[in-house]
């Protein structure tokens, strides 16, 4: 499997250190798409911060993903879902440390979660 990152300079906006505009993924075999994952224990209770439901969700995307035989590396897309605009800098820095600094194509979007004690979602493609 190939991944090329497609940033654009000419006639849109530049990306930033911690996001790219597109990824093309060639020879891929596999697509794994992991629902909207909540900061839950293995009990399904939310953490008490936003810091603890951050570190559950990656957990809990780490053992999705490991389910299949993947990694974070095989992370091709991303999407938070924020129920507050004022988590976006902690998530970007969970999400930049989760993945080890590597830059995918993501999009955080400000919305009511279904539960209040959810503070964060994050759903995600993986490619292999």
């Amino acid at each position: 499997m190939e991944i090329l990152v497609r940033n654009p300079t000419d006639g849109v906006y530049p990306a930033s250190d911690d996001y790219v505009h597109a990824m093309e993924v060639r020879g891929a075999q596999r697509l794994l798409f992991v629902a909207g994952t909540m900061g839950l224990d293995a009990d399904g209770k939310p953490g008490a911060t936003l810091s603890e439901q951050l570190d559950l969700i990656w957990h809990n995307i780490r053992a999705i993903l490991a389910s299949a035989g993947l990694t974070v590396d095989n992370i091709v897309r991303l999407t938070s879902y924020l129920r507050d605009a004022s988590y976006a800098e902690a998530n970007a820095a969970a999400r930049t440390a989760a993945l080890g600094g590597r830059a995918v194509p993501t999009t955080a979007i400000v919305a009511q979660t279904l539960d209040g004690d959810w503070l964060v979602e994050i759903e995600v493609i993986a490619a292999a």
